[in-house]
């Protein structure tokens, strides 16, 4: 007998004794640590972020016995070192809570340039603790005016006019170069940059980023983004050059379609703030002031965001970031304070970059010229390898659509030349794209290239372009071209997501038209990862609110009008809601609160009796007006009372939210008065609408916002379908109107309906303009056809996302994934099946994890594959006749312990599902 082997249990039960006299021994980590950890909207392990009050997410690793969490523990520190068990920033304890996501940092405060680490573990439903969650680590910006000594740099460009078929001063881009030498070498670098306009920097003849006009686009006259780098690997000891370029951007551009908006800009200026620490622990600061030297003789002669970019080869000037630079031509800067009247602060969300290349799928030659078809409607810039020689000016202009002679069609970018310019400096294959101007396009088209050469597709390669976001959601059919309307959903999020929600990419606007982006958030929400994309606009939204609480139409504000429209200021409601729906992060909704209130009052200011007047874009849009007017033909007093309730039941939803109990209570009540006068100012006794034309929209505002008595909705609804019918069973919708069709036909049960609707393949519809060849999302419904050839209208984009937003239905419908509560926390997977379609699949990234829905109907049998991502469950509905056994993974899905069965009736089985992957089965 081994009497040592024996006695191990033994010695090890007295060493827990004596250690842990007054607690059981320590627990046994069985479990994988938390994945994928984030702050705040998503960020992770950022550089020069801009919350010192962040919040922590993480998700559950997929494991057979990780069905929920019981609680956590974090730990913040100010050295990695530190962690886990000393923690000298915040130790939260373990508590005891299924709360996985938006957990908000409690600890000592955090200051500028901070650097933190931190750590999570988490215990499983059976008190089964994880092991420790790799390090991350966040590290703070310039968090405020005070931490920045560096000034302003510029030089007078406004001397230089450049007319053009506008008439409009152009600033020359600038460029700046500052020298200064080391003595030590440099243990860390960071470099602090932002701009009045848009820039690009190197260092000793390096790029430091790949960013696409940074800073970005914010209300200038209140914010502007600053932009943090580590450099530490640029810098070298001894003699070191930076180097900044600069052009006008939207800041100092013409922006708008009217002069009086761009004729008197301010010059543009950079900032920059270069903070070394040295490996001997001491520091140096390089910053921007009046030592450095700058010119506009370089080879970017003009760049604006809407005429193109135009590029002298000639003019280049070799190493000009490094040392090896003489700069004795070049002039002193102007340099200015720092002003306290607009605030710095790090940027918000992520910059645009260079997403994805395109290559040319065909080429035409017309009239001594080459155009090149990317067969995509695109934002971005192209990528030019052509051959030239010495002298020759190389001319490049786009469009999203050819004319049936083959011409270019530009007539919808109205006064927006896009035109780039490249004059060779040599004889040889040039290869060049423009830096700080961006085109939305399919076609490019080049003449003045050596005219020896034949022209190859490998000339132009499209760039694509927006902020850095990445895929969030999946969607597709059995049926090609529902398959392309999302192709089409999916390009247009694309191609306006250039640092704010834009109307249009290509023509002279580009701007963020609230309206738009209200109708289109949920829908891109699922598509890409963009709630920090959200979160950093509405606060620009806000500091674009008057002072009387009225929302401009677009934001930033460049039109300064003091004007207002409903359904488009109502953006302020709707998508800090809707964000945090599909998020579950209270504090969209605590930062948007107060600016919520306030246009809720200027709601009622502009009302009387509560009935609206304010000024309306009204039902932008739609299709045969009987008045001939863009804004269709709905009342627009109903429409402005229909969001003025709207506004005011979301504002009340959002108090109960955040414990404001009172508020609840006043705008709950608030919201009952407006339905009760929108009911019996738009409605008769019977349900349908009185003394303003009736229209789909008027039935679809009622209905989706719930301002009818219950003993109306019925009629209203009878009333409804009866104007579809009249329509040959079409919608009548624009931009306010279409959102709300799928919603309001599913809850009343007319799903067919909407499967007609969806299906449809003439004018209008979401197919018509895929039968005439679209790539993207159009601003008509009849933007172009084959018959009649372009709208006449100059308003014709054929890049723009409203549109868009019937995607929230094909995902939550369609394929059947929705929230039941916020952030998926409880899920509902209810896809609704229905011909044409045999198959159908989606799937969504959540705060919790991947959820999926996949379903195809063979041999009169409905399978559906769901995953269910750990800490929730879902409700799932299947489709099926209930006299036979549904079938799981094989067997009947009664033998599974992580399914319950909720009810079941003639045509579905209703299921609480536990995490997990499952395949099931039924009969139809």
């Amino acid at each position: 007998m081994n009497y040592r082997q024996n006695l191990k249990p033994v010695f090890q039960f007295v060493i827990c004794a004596v250690f842990f006299s007054s607690i059981a021994c320590a627990e046994k980590e069985t479990l994988a640590s938390a994945e994928d950890l984030s702050i705040s909207e998503d960020f992770k392990n950022p550089i020069g972020f801009y919350d010192a009050n962040p919040t922590f997410s993480w998700k559950l690793p997929v494991l057979e016995n990780n069905k929920s969490q019981s609680a956590y523990q974090i730990v913040v520190a100010t050295s990695k070192d530190l962690l886990p068990d000393n923690a000298d920033l915040w130790d939260s304890k373990k508590q005891d809570t299924d709360q996985s996501v938006w957990i908000k940092y409690e600890g000592k405060p955090l200051e500028s340039r901070q650097k933190v680490y931190w750590q999570v573990k988490y215990w499983n439903q059976d008190e089964e603790a994880s092991a420790w969650s790799d390090t991350n680590h966040f590290e703070l910006g310039l968090l405020s005016n005070n931490d920045w000594s560096a000034k302003w740099i510029g030089l007078d460009t406004k001397k230089e006019k450049v007319m053009g078929s506008q008439e409009n001063i152009i600033h020359r881009p600038q460029y700046f170069r500052k020298g200064f030498e080391l003595s030590n070498d440099v243990a860390s670098a960071r470099l602090y940059i932002t701009a009045k306009g848009v820039f690009d920097v190197a260092i000793n003849g390096e790029d430091v980023s790949d960013d696409v006009m940074p800073p970005g686009y914010t209300p200038y006259k209140e914010r502007i983004e600053t932009i943090t780098y580590d450099v530490t690997d640029l810098i070298e000891s001894g003699q070191n050059t930076i180097g900044v370029e600069l052009a006008s951007g939207w800041h100092s551009g013409r922006l708008g379609w009217m002069k009086s908006l761009w004729l008197d800009t301010e010059t543009p200026k950079a900032l920059c703030q270069l903070e070394l620490t040295m490996k001997d622990g001491s520091k140096e600061v390089i910053v921007s002031d009046e030592s450095w030297k700058g010119t506009t003789n370089g080879p970017i002669r003009l760049s604006e965001i809407y005429d193109g970019e135009t590029y002298d080869a000639n003019l280049e000037m070799e190493g000009w970031t490094t040392n090896n630079f003489g700069d004795n031509s070049w002039e002193a800067v102007n340099a200015f304070s720092v002003e306290d009247t607009i605030r710095l602060e790090p940027k918000r969300h992520t910059t645009v970059k260079n997403k994805i290349e395109l290559a040319t799928k065909g080429l035409i030659k017309k009239d001594g010229a080459a155009i090149f078809d990317l067969k995509q409607n695109m934002v971005g810039v192209p990528l030019l390898k052509v051959p030239m020689k010495k002298g020759q000016t190389l001319k490049v202009r786009f469009a999203e659509m050819l004319s049936p002679d083959g011409t270019f069609y530009t007539e919808n970018y109205r006064t927006a030349q896009s035109t780039n310019y490249y004059t060779a400096s040599e004889d040889g294959v040039i290869s060049w794209s423009p830096k700080f101007t961006f085109h939305g396009f399919r076609f490019v088209e080049l003449s003045g290239y050596d005219a020896s050469k034949e022209p190859s597709k490998d000339w132009v390669t499209g760039i694509v372009q927006y902020s850095d976001f990445e895929e969030n959601g999946t969607f597709t059919s059995s049926h090609k071209k529902l398959n392309q309307l999302q192709s089409n959903i999916v390009w247009g999020l694309r191609g306006n997501f250039f640092d704010i929600p834009t109307d249009c990419p290509q023509r002279d606007e580009r701007m963020g038209w609230t309206g738009d982006a209200q109708v289109f958030g949920p829908t891109s929400i699922f598509n890409a990862d963009v709630y920090k994309f959200w979160a950093s606009w509405m606060q620009s939204v806000r500091e674009s609110q008057y002072e009387n609480g009225g929302i401009p139409f677009v934001v930033p504000d460049v039109l300064y009008n003091n004007k207002v429209s409903s359904g488009w200021g109502d953006v302020c409601t709707i998508i800090p809601w809707k964000v945090y729906y599909r998020t579950g992060d209270v504090a969209i909704l605590e930062e948007n609160y107060e600016m919520m209130k306030e246009w809720v009052a200027h709601h009622k200011a502009t009302s009387k009796d509560y009935i609206s007047s304010m000024n309306s874009f009204a039902d932008w849009l739609q299709p045969y007006p009987a008045n001939g007017n863009n804004k269709g033909d709905t009342s627009h007093s109903l429409i402005g009372t229909a969001f003025f309730a709207h506004s005011a039941k979301l504002t009340a939803q959002t108090a109960g939210i955040l414990g404001e109990t009172e508020g609840q209570a006043k705008y709950e009540a608030l919201f009952k008065s407006v339905a009760e006068a929108f009911e019996n100012e738009f409605f008769d006794e019977t349900g349908k609408v009185k003394d303003v034309t009736e229209t789909q929209t008027s039935y679809l505002l009622a209905l989706a916002f719930d301002l009818l008595s219950e003993d109306k909705q019925a009629n209203a609804k009878k009333h409804l379908l009866e104007t579809i019918e009249a329509a040959d069973n079409h919608l009548r919708t624009g931009f306010l109107g279409t959102p709300l069709l799928s919603q309001v036909l599913d809850e009343t049960g007319e799903i067919d309906l909407m499967y007609k609707l969806l299906f449809n393949e003439t004018y209008p519809s979401w197919f018509y303009s895929i039968n005439q060849g679209a790539t993207t999302i159009w601003e008509r419904w009849n933007s172009y056809s084959k018959e009649e050839g372009f709208n006449p209208m100059s308003m014709n984009s054929l890049n723009h996302y409203a549109y868009g937003a019937i995607g929230e239905w094909m995902y939550e419908r369609i394929a059947g994934i929705a929230p039941l509560e916020a952030g998926y926390k409880s899920i509902r997977i209810a896809p609704e099946p229905r011909q044409p379609l045999t198959s159908a699949a989606a799937s969504v990234n959540t705060p919790y994890g991947k959820v999926s829905s996949s379903w195809e109907i063979l041999n009169n049998e409905f399978q559906l594959e769901v995953v269910v991502p750990p800490n929730t469950t879902a409700k799932v509905s299947i489709p099926a006749n209930t006299q036979n056994e549904l079938m799981l993974n094989g067997v009947s899905f009664k033998e599974n312990s992580n399914i319950k069965l909720l009810k079941t009736n003639n045509d579905a089985f209703e299921l609480l599902v536990q995490p997990g992957n499952y395949k099931f089965i039924a009969k139809l």
